[in-house]
């Protein structure tokens, strides 16, 4: 059995380490010190004085590299189809969840290749090819992947032409909303006594980012308290969304063609109603399931709650203060919406 210890060099350092051998060589016999020689070509001094052992004993051919024990053990074709592999999934291979961890790529060589790789080789065969350790991002199983390049290709192409029919904007329509205990903060407390906090309220937030061609990218919004008290609403109803669509309508002064997700709210008989009461200014879009990678709200919403992370807010009122600041910010600065709509790899201009 082959056993490839630290994961190999490749040619160009193999290369390039000869090269310093090499060069070493000629200083030995210029004469100069070991410690020059050390500070001159970025090594240590005890590789200096092992290069001379060597120098003195066997002459040039003495030191020069004997070759690599680590040297790649997969040929091109061998990584190619390694990666192939790694891009499948660990699901493809057998195991319960989603994470290659370096147990499992060791395990998964020996399996396709009959070779041997210690867990660190396996760090620098991937290292070596553009692979890293990264925290994976979180996408529903239910998501149709093909429907959203489908959208991309036909849903938006319509959008895009229903708005330049009707000189109108498009608009990319949100909800979010944020509690008083942040997502990751983090208390002292006793050692093995967990802390409790007790939260009520929570600040609910709708958007709305708009675009149109030759204009300058909009930002509408609205945010909610809620403070548990009785009859008060927890988000934002069907008839909420009649009102900010109107209000939108007035601030952009033309047409809309709105495009939201397929939350139920959204697709109640009362917002139905409206729909086709309106037809003469507001065409809607529905996004793929499971696809908030196609909202650019979605980049408004991150850029809000990053300032959340770790706020210590004192009350509700401090949390929706620090929303309304932000979004405020937004709308100043047309460039980070437009940010937002790069983000989703959707060009309105196209």
């Amino acid at each position: 059995m082959r056993y490839a210890q630290g994961g190999g060099l490749t040619d160009a350092e193999r290369a390039a380490r000869e090269r310093v051998r090499l060069d070493a060589v000629a200083r030995f016999e210029a004469g100069d010190r070991n410690k020059v020689i050390a500070n001159a070509l970025r090594v240590s001094e005890r590789s200096v004085e092992r290069w001379r052992r060597q120098w003195r004993e066997g002459g040039a051919a003495g030191v020069a590299s004997k070759g690599s024990p680590g040297r790649p053990r997969l040929s091109d074709a061998q990584v190619a189809r390694l990666e192939r592999e790694l891009e499948r999934g660990p699901l493809a291979h057998g195991w319960a969840d989603q994470r290659w961890t370096l147990a499992r790529v060791k395990k998964l060589i020996r399996r396709l290749f009959r070779i041997s790789y210690t867990v660190e080789g396996t760090w620098r065969l991937l290292k070596r090819h553009g692979w890293s350790w990264q925290q994976p991002t979180r996408r529903a199983i239910e998501r149709d992947d093909d429907a959203v390049e489908l959208w991309k290709k036909g849903g938006l192409a319509a959008g895009k032409s229903t708005a330049a029919a009707c000189d109108g904007w498009i608009v990319f329509e949100d909800e979010a909303g944020q509690s008083l205990t942040p997502p990751r903060a983090r208390t002292w407390g006793r050692t093995g006594r967990t802390p409790v906090v007790r939260v009520r309220g929570r600040v609910s937030m709708v958007g709305m980012t708009c675009y149109k061609a030759g204009e300058r990218s909009r930002l509408i919004y609205v945010v909610r308290e809620y403070r548990g008290r009785k009859d008060q609403p927890k988000g934002f109803g069907s008839r909420d969304f009649r009102v900010l669509l109107v209000r939108a309508r007035i601030q952009l002064g033309g047409p809309i063609v709105l495009v939201w997700d397929n939350v139920r709210i959204h697709l109640t008989a009362d917002l139905r109603e409206f729909f086709a009461a309106n037809t003469d200014w507001l065409t809607v879009f529905q996004l793929p399931v499971y696809a908030p990678d196609l909202n650019p709200q979605e980049g408004v919403w991150s850029m809000v709650k990053h300032d959340l992370g770790n706020l210590a807010a004192a009350d509700l009122g401090h949390i929706t203060r620090t929303v309304k600041r932000k979004l405020k910010m937004l709308q100043y600065r047309p460039q980070l919406l437009d940010g937002c709509l790069t983000g989703t790899g959707l060009a309105l201009d196209a």
